[in-house]
């Protein structure tokens, strides 16, 4: 099990990844690729990723706006994995 992040950790994580927002217990961004078949070569980028960590996103799949949801289910709410994983997911995003 993971420790869950303090508010104050939320917050402070949040200031390195100012696209992703808190949701609940969870953090979430959304992102546009320019076609739908870049879209999912990320979401398979992103697998890869999550599958080395052992961590796993929620995806939801719109054409090309992928919605990133992170949150550690077992432990009930946000932990460092997750902080990871976006910081992951922001890293092998293109570049526009």
């Amino acid at each position: 099990m993971s420790e869950l992040l303090s508010n104050s950790d939320i917050d402070d994580a949040l200031t390195g990844l100012p696209e992703w927002s808190l949701t609940g217990s969870s953090i979430t961004r959304t992102v546009e690729l320019p076609t739908f078949p870049v879209a999912i070569a990320f979401v398979a980028r992103v697998a890869e990723a999550a599958e080395a960590a052992n961590h796993h996103p929620d995806i939801d799949i719109r054409w090309r706006k992928l919605t990133f949801t992170l949150s550690t289910h077992s432990d009930g709410g946000l932990t460092k994995k997750d902080v990871d994983l976006a910081h992951e997911i922001d890293a092998l995003l293109p570049d526009d």
